[in-house]
């Protein structure tokens, strides 16, 4: 394979400046990946990408070299593996925006839905009765879903609801409906305000399961307390995305301070 500083053209809207260390020396496996875009750009979403024997032959390296480079872009969310069927090339990323007057689940920037996994009452426990502001054994409704965007599972979100503040929850929401529109047309609750903050985790192999990825991929986690007009908190909301399909973007005005 040609020595990446004679083959490469380095321009600052490229992955390649970025990647490549002060001595110039690219590693062997990223020279690959940047190939590798190139193929991706040039065959299109949904197409399979060529097998590791033809891409070793293809860029003259091991095969241990073109599975680590593969598996960055798979991390990435460029490739899309499929147990028994190869490699594709995925579409791009799904943008969330980061908003505050809607819940979670409304904020989907592509036909959303979602698939009921558990709706109970419980306890808080501490954790959750800090975030809310009441005891331990104050009464919560947990709802959790499954996310969807155009039929693909995206994200895991669990709700938790002050039983006090809406009590008559159950009688007129059903899992599968916006909890969003319940809320504010059926039950009269506003939203005021909310913090959120975002990590990156792994999912347990429970969630990663209802989610129908790897365990091993990195997930965007995001924990979002709501609170009405009187300042008290009554909502958290704890979602789960695939790291490799969504991506996050909020939009940042001048501060009068």
């Amino acid at each position: 394979m040609p020595a990446p500083s004679r083959h490469y053209r380095l321009s600052a809207d490229g992955p390649v400046l970025d990647g490549i260390p002060e001595h110039g020396r690219v590693p062997r496996y990223y020279a690959v990946k940047v190939e590798l875009l190139a193929v991706i750009a040039e065959l299109g979403e949904g197409a399979v990408l060529p097998t590791e024997r033809e891409l070793c032959e293809r860029f003259e390296v091991s095969r241990a070299t073109v599975r680590q480079a593969v598996a960055e872009l798979v991390l990435e969310g460029r490739l899309s593996r499929r147990q028994g069927s190869g490699t594709y090339i995925a579409g791009p990323k799904l943008v969330q925006p980061l908003a505050q007057a809607s819940d979670a689940e409304g904020r989907q920037c592509v036909r959303p839905g979602r698939t009921p996994i558990t709706l109970e009452r419980r306890p808080a426990g501490s954790a959750l009765a800090a975030d809310l502001q009441v005891t331990s054994d104050a009464e919560v409704f947990h709802l959790e879903r499954v996310l969807l965007a155009d039929e693909e599972r995206v994200g895991l979100e669990s709700t938790y609801l002050l039983a006090s503040r809406f009590p008559d929850l159950l009688a007129v929401f059903g899992p599968g409906q916006s909890l969003y529109a319940c809320l504010t047309e059926k039950l009269g609750a506003v939203f005021d305000g909310a913090e959120e903050r975002v990590e990156t985790v792994l999912a347990t192999p429970r969630e990663a399961l209802l989610i129908g990825t790897n365990p091993a991929l990195p997930m965007l986690l995001t924990h979002r307390v709501s609170w009405g007009t009187d300042g008290a908190p009554f909502s958290r909301v704890r979602s789960l995305y695939r790291g490799d399909r969504l991506s996050f973007t909020t939009r940042l005005g001048r501060s009068g301070g």
